[in-house]
């Protein structure tokens, strides 16, 4: 074996970038061509997504990278894949998020409980011609309405790690810029037009249909997680039907939930089942955090949700009932596994800190379709990491260590491959050595590619 090769492969062998491994341990290629990333000529689909992923990761825009790396493409071909109606964003991301969890089966717990966890999130945007932004959107992280995206999001969590499966873009009546004058306009079964379509329907029916997209795609959970705001009795149904239990907080109201009047059951509304439950039974107790809280439970006949159980939780100034489908599950099992709701909100947190989600800066709603799932995506490949690794950290530890690895290899190996060069250089003016002089300009081109493979972008050192 030469020199060079023996120089390359210790090179190739020790230089690692961590995102193209994920990247090819989940045969990445075949999932963007069953989602419709296809390009005739040019860059790759698969390049293009990896440079989104890495602009993300060491925190840089278009123009930005661009300038950053010698690797880089132009801005008109980020800028079309971001704007394509052909690709299926949806859909790679579902069938990503499959192969991540499929590559973990054998580090999973078979005892742990593994829930799909449906929630919505209102992120601000200021601008008005944005597409898909909307007035009158109340934040919860604001207290206070305002203009912005109401996105519904569907997560998975098999009680270590946490991905983002789904999401949709929800309209409402007070959209600034109508359907209409989108600045696209696509055929209706374009995927960008289907995603359009979809944000007209109610969450409901979005949250639903997203559910089946996952069941359909072969993810196996236990149990759904939701607020009482998607707690609606025909949403419960639905998703029994789809044979799939549900654990949710239901809203303690007289008109949502009204349950039948049997021997044993003298009241119809939670409250009052409460009331005369609450003296005839023998109370538990238990705290979560600094909360003290006492706890009860009834199974319960409704005419649309079915026999159901609910447990009664009373802290000092509320009542909080957690509805199960699965009547079999013990009380404290069933506050256990609702817990676990509060994973994505958790997710949403280092979504906004560490992966640009809610700082999108595109007004073509394709864009911002694209830019969401990129964020998703990263998010993805980042927790994918976390658990794999011997000795799992923080999202936002792990996110920082990744930063600082991919920059210092990319300047670092740009730093040697100059120094080569201008050894060669050196060589070549003194009109002496050369057979040292070849081999170091084959080493270097060698070095070039073999950087290149591995990285896949160098920096400016």
């Amino acid at each position: 074996m030469s020199y060079e090769n023996i120089i390359t492969d210790e090179v190739s062998s020790r230089l690692k970038n961590p995102i193209i491994k994920v990247l090819r341990d989940i045969k990445i290629d075949k999932i963007l061509k069953k989602s419709n990333f296809v390009k005739k000529d040019g860059a790759t689909t698969s390049t293009i997504l990896l440079h989104f992923i890495f602009m993300i990761i060491i925190n840089k825009k278009i123009s930005e990278f661009i300038k950053y790396s010698k690797e880089s493409l132009t801005k008109d071909i980020y800028y079309r894949a971001l704007k394509s109606s052909k690709y299926n964003w949806q859909k790679m991301l579902m069938l990503s998020t499959v192969a991540f969890i499929n590559k973990l089966k054998p580090l999973q717990n078979i005892k742990a409980v593994k829930v799909l966890i449906l929630d919505d999130t209102n992120e601000s945007k200021r601008g008005k011609k944005i597409e898909g932004v909307c007035d009158n959107l109340w934040s919860n992280k604001d207290k206070k309405t305002i203009r912005g995206i109401n996105m519904v999001s569907l997560n998975y969590n098999d009680g270590y790690t946490n991905f983002m499966l789904d999401f949709a873009i929800k309209f409402n009546d007070k959209m600034k810029v109508k359907l209409e004058d989108f600045k696209n306009q696509y055929y209706h079964t374009s995927s960008a037009s289907k995603r359009k379509q979809e944000g007209l329907k109610s969450k409901l029916e979005i949250a639903q249909n997203m559910v089946k997209r996952a069941i359909k795609a072969g993810i196996e959970v236990d149990y759904l997680l939701v607020d009482s705001w998607y707690s609606k009795p025909i949403f419960i149904k639905n998703i029994k039907d789809l044979g799939l239990d549900t654990v949710s907080r239901i809203t303690n109201s007289p008109t949502a939930w009204q349950f039948s009047k049997r021997a044993n059951n003298k009241q119809k509304t939670l409250t009052g089942i409460y009331r005369i439950l609450s003296k005839s039974v023998s109370l538990k107790f238990a705290n979560y955090n600094k909360i003290k809280y006492s706890y009860c439970s009834k199974i319960l006949h409704h005419k649309t949700a079915g026999i159901v159980k609910v447990v009664f939780i009373k802290t000092h100034n509320k009542l909080i009932p957690i509805l199960s489908t699965n009547i079999k599950l013990t009380d404290e099992k069933i506050i256990e596994i609702y817990k676990k709701r509060w994973n994505i909100e958790q997710g949403y947190k280092e979504l906004r800190e560490h992966f640009s989600f809610g700082k999108e800066e595109n007004r073509i709603y394709e864009a911002l379709i694209a830019r969401i799932t990129i964020s998703f995506l990263s998010y993805n490949i980042t927790s994918y990491i976390n658990r794999i690794n011997h000795e799992p950290q923080t999202i936002g530890g792990l996110f920082k260590d990744l930063e600082c690895e991919l920059t210092n290899l990319a300047i670092s190996m740009e730093i040697f491959i100059e120094i080569l060069t201008k050894i060669s250089h050196k060589i070549e003016t003194t009109k002496n050595n050369e057979e040292v002089n070849i081999f170091l300009a084959q080493l270097i081109s060698s070095l070039r590619v073999t950087v290149k493979n591995q990285l896949d972008f160098m920096c400016e050192s």
